[in-house]
């Protein structure tokens, strides 16, 4: 494995974010980031690139669409030494990500209010963080994820012993993506399955 040399980092949970981001700075690692993440960054002088400034595409719809693109999860996916990926990597332009820090919009929060619409709900379905955790950990083999802070400190140290993480440390934590993502599917199946469809007025627009 080469040097790390790029993170993206979109958390709704932002605990303990400014020591790891300062410390991948530190490690000379570029940060990519989007919104509420990125703004709490710079407010602690960490230097970080917008995803929309990466991508040379903006955020859109109202933020739903802001990582859903190829030089994001080209960035993740292409194999590192496979000459068919390196190849179309330059062609169009697109850089690595090595490093993968997300967390979810809080479903289960959300429609833990009685009151919880089912349009309120459908806003709170993740959908580029999960497919951004899902990349990432596919390729465990060149990507590192993180879905939990207090894998921070491991991962940062192995960077300053390693210049990147270990093969080891990448599996657990691709398992620990995919033990998440199973079980965020599940709890919005079983909320919307309870939904009465023919008396909910949020349903579908209210028709």
């Amino acid at each position: 494995m080469g040097k790390m040399q790029r993170a993206l980092i979109s958390l709704t949970d932002k605990s303990g974010i400014e020591e790891f981001a300062r410390q991948l700075q530190d490690l000379g690692i570029e940060i990519l980031s989007t919104g509420g993440t990125a703004k709490k960054m710079r407010e602690n002088t960490i230097a970080v690139k917008d995803v929309a400034e990466f991508t040379g595409f903006p955020e859109m719809l109202d933020g739903r669409v802001k990582t859903l693109h190829p030089k994001v999860h080209g960035g993740i996916l292409f194999l590192r030494g496979n000459a068919s990926h390196e190849e179309q990597m330059a062609k169009h332009g697109l850089q690595q990500v090595d490093l993968v820090a997300v967390n979810l919009y809080a479903f289960d929060n959300a429609t833990s209010d009685p009151g919880c619409s089912v349009a309120n709900a459908i806003e709170n379905i993740d959908i580029g963080g999960p497919t951004m955790l899902r990349a990432a950990a596919k390729n465990f083999q060149y990507v590192t994820v993180i879905v939990d802070p207090a894998d921070y400190p491991q991962v940062v140290s192995e960077i300053k012993e390693h210049g990147n993480t270990t093969l080891a440390t990448r599996f657990r934590l691709a398992v620990k993506v995919f033990q998440l993502t199973s079980t965020y599917d599940t709890a919005i199946a079983a909320w919307l399955s309870k939904v009465d469809t023919d008396t909910n007025t949020h349903f579908a627009g209210g028709k």
